[in-house]
This record gives C-alpha cells, structure tokens and sequence, in this order.
C-alpha cells in the first residue's frame, strides 16, 4: 500500500535565529520512498543537512524575522501487514551487549531508571525475561497511565508520570523505557508517522506519535505504550535516548508556532485515511 506523509508547520520569527529540525523520515527495510520527503521554507530558505550521533538526519537553518513556514508532502511504499512481533526474543546479558547499545541503559533528562530502580524490579522482576517482560511493562504503563492532551507537560519525567498516572505518548513511552533500562534492557525513543490503518478512526487532529525501541534478541524491536499493540504503515522519524535528544525543533532564541499540521493517511488511489491521533 501507498501512504501519503508530511506536515506543514508555521513559526512566528520576531528575530534572526538558528533553528535545528527532526523532520526527515527512516523508512524500515521492507518500506520505500515512492517520494522523498524534501524540506521546503516558505519564504525559501537556505537548508544545511546532517546526521546527529544517533544517526537521524537534522535540517540546520538561520530564521529571518517574520514568518516561517516548513512543509513537506511524500509518499511511503508499505507492504500493508503489521509490525513484526517476535514472542521468543531473549535479553541479552549486559556484557555481551554491542557497545553502541549500551548508552541505552543509562538514566536520562526524561527516563530516571535509577529513581523507578526499586519500583521495576519489584513490578517485573518475576516476570519471565525477553519479549514477555517488555510487553508486561506496556501492558502496566498503557492501563495504568490516562491518555489526555490536556495532561501535556514539556518538563514531565517518567517518575512524574508514574506518579500523576496521566499522560500523552511521549510520557508514556518515557516510563515504558525506564523500566526497561531499570532492568537492564536497551531502551530507546522514536518519534514517528501514524495513521489509523487497521484500527477504529480516532477523530482528533494528527501528530507525530512517540514510541519505544528495546533490544532483544541481537536487534531492536518496536513497542507502543500508547497504543499498545502492533501496527500497519508506522514510519519512524527520529530515535534518541529521550525527547530531549529528537525534539521536532529546537531555537536558539525565540520562535512561536502559529500552524502545526501532519498526516498520514492512504494514498488518493487507495482511498482517503481519516487523521490519528
């Protein structure tokens, strides 16, 4: 199947300032760009590509005063089934863990393992080990935590979503990760395209969605604490340690969004996609 992707985001400029964005798509093995999702600016304006340490690839700009307006409008080819569950994946004991991985086990600005340390083990620790125990902490952070946008919070840890027991994705997804690494499972954090394919329409206006990444097994494997079950035509964005590393945008000095639209939804030819949440 074909989806069509993108987003168009409007930011109010009162002066000149260098912006960094996470806007470009990483599309999995079995999915291709029919066409490519190209930054444009409206007025244009110069565009410098990079890739950070965790290998997402940042759009670098300098804002003149005035407005500024990001968009762009691709097509994924997705073959249609549902992500990829893999029920007998085992831990990997930490020291026959790749080098690389081993960052995402450690505390960060938004996943405060070693504080949830006693809390994971008591909660999971009997918990068979491999692919059961993460989907036991899904399982626990999707029911426990109420979902609201009204519960958005840019501040808010894993420990204060524990404790509040409300939240959106990305808070769920920090305290599924947490978790994780408190047990010694490699733990990571997407941002992603997701539309409602296969599953009732949510009426509410789109956004990017947060998920999980946990290594088991030898490789890294999706989990959505938020949805918390697997899904068709997800496309990952951006991967980090937390939200602090993928921030859809980050100023240096001041910018306001004015317009903030994404979608994803079925190609013409295939029918149109109601906008997730």
């Amino acid at each position: 199947m074909r989806i069509r992707f993108g987003y168009r985001i409007r930011y109010q400029i009162p002066q000149r300032v260098s912006m960094v964005f996470l806007l470009h798509a990483q599309p999995r093995a079995d999915q291709s760009l029919v066409r490519q999702d190209v930054m444009a600016t409206r007025p244009q304006t110069p565009i410098e590509t990079y890739q950070d340490f965790f290998g997402n690839t940042c759009a670098r700009l300098v804002a003149e005063p005035g407005t500024l307006e990001l968009s762009t409008d691709a097509l994924l080819e997705d073959p249609g089934t549902v992500e990829r569950a893999c029920y007998d994946a085992r831990e990997v004991p930490v020291e026959e863990l790749p080098p690389e991985a081993l960052q995402f086990l450690m505390p960060s600005r938004y996943c405060e393992s070693d504080l949830l340390l006693s809390e994971a083990w008591s909660r999971f620790g009997g918990v068979s080990g491999g692919w059961n125990r993460v989907q036991a902490i899904c399982d626990f952070v999707n029911a426990r935590t109420q979902f609201g946008y009204q519960f958005a919070r840019t501040t808010k840890t894993a420990l204060e979503t524990f404790s509040e027991r409300r939240g959106v994705c990305r808070d769920m997804a920090h305290l599924a990760i947490a978790f994780c690494r408190a047990l010694n499972i490699p733990a990571r954090y997407c941002t992603s395209y997701l539309g409602d394919i296969g599953v009732p329409v949510v009426e509410a206006p789109m956004d990017f969605a947060a998920c999980i990444e946990v290594y088991l097994g030898g490789e890294w494997h999706v989990f959505d604490p938020r949805n918390n079950q697997r899904r068709i035509a997800r496309l990952l964005v951006a991967r980090g340690r937390d939200a602090a590393d993928i921030a859809i945008s980050t100023s240096f000095g001041p910018a306001f969004i004015q317009t903030f639209e994404v979608h994803t939804e079925l190609a013409e030819a295939e029918g149109r996609l109601e906008h997730a949440a």
